[in-house]
């Protein structure tokens, strides 16, 4: 073989992985390009060109699919930027999974050997195995954010926010009193709320449904009532000043471990309601509580952001040199 025959099949193995679209194009880009490195080489050797040392030439450039996936359009579903937070809510994602499916199924009668198998074998078929449709789930919702801005005429501007300001503004201090507004009356009012909702006419079975248990009125309830109103007092304080001050964080942070800690005790003590089987469905409400509240701390101490003295007084010493 000559060496154009050399330079042709390499551009026509290159070619044949492309677009038909951009074959012709794209071939004749590469064989000029080809061809100028070799006559360079060529010159360099001081001889002709030949066959061997076109090879040696096209060796350089690389195996065909290489060349061929630097002409073709990049599809990138998910943007690199969001690389980072996808992976992270991948995993805070399939935990929460695992852990509430590992929690039904767990809290089963358990008598023996036989039986805590058996319920590992469900959770491992019924939670574990279908889990992976929550990174699809992902990587559909990330794939239509990366596209959405790709899309954009003018990129969003940015603007600078105080380090004590509300994310999500007041209504989302307005949300969690609502979410915290409706535990207090789960626990304070749940009768009476079952009774307006019925019209009186809910059957025995309901009432013991939402009735708790002596154990836990006793011990528990306390405690997670205090909770709860002092993050009402917490979130009233935070609406009305329109930020979050660092006595209110201080007191966030606290009341939060806290709640998981007495959230972790309910599910460990014993019968939470009177119903039979009714703790089938509370303690993993209250494992998913405990998940997203832990969730929330994590996220809001990995966002927070602390220069170190020594990059702050460099930082400072910049700015007044």
């Amino acid at each position: 073989m000559t060496a154009d025959d050399v330079i042709q099949s390499y551009v026509t193995d290159v070619a044949l992985k492309l677009p038909r679209a951009s074959r012709n194009d794209v071939a004749f880009e590469l064989r000029a390009l080809l061809h100028e490195a070799l006559q360079a080489k060529a010159g360099d050797a001081g001889r002709p060109a030949d066959e061997a040392m076109a090879i040696e030439v096209l060796q350089s450039f690389g195996p065909p699919s290489a060349v061929a996936a630097r002409y073709s359009p990049t599809l990138t579903i998910i943007d690199p930027a969001d690389g980072p937070r996808f992976l992270r809510w991948t995993i805070v994602g399939l935990v929460i999974i695992w852990v509430l499916g590992l929690v039904s199924n767990l809290t089963q009668p358990i008598t023996s050997g036989s039986d805590l198998l058996r319920a590992l074998g469900h959770w491992w078929v019924a939670t574990v195995i279908p889990s992976p449709c929550w990174p699809g789930v992902l990587v559909v919702g990330f794939g239509a954010s990366a596209w959405k801005r790709r899309r954009s005429v003018q990129p969003p501007s940015w603007r600078p926010r105080s380090a004590d300001s509300i994310r999500g503004g007041r209504g989302a201090i307005a949300l969690g009193l609502l979410y915290t507004l409706s535990g207090l009356i789960v626990l304070l009012g749940r009768r009476w709320l079952l009774e307006v909702l019925s019209g009186g006419r809910a059957a025995p079975a309901a009432y013991d449904a939402i009735t708790f248990t002596d154990s836990f009125l006793h011990r528990q309830a306390p405690v997670a009532l205090a909770l709860m109103l002092l993050h009402v007092a917490m979130l009233i304080g935070a609406l009305v000043s329109g930020r979050w001050t660092a006595l209110l964080r201080r007191i966030e942070l606290v009341a939060n471990l806290a709640w998981c800690a007495v959230l972790g005790w309910i599910i460990l003590d014993g019968p939470v309601v009177v119903a039979p089987g009714g703790d089938r469905v509370v303690k993993p409400i209250l494992a998913l509580l405990i998940v997203v509240s832990l969730f929330d701390v994590g996220l809001k101490s990995y966002r927070r952001v602390r220069p170190r003295p020594a990059l702050q007084g460099q930082t400072q010493g910049r700015v007044s040199g």
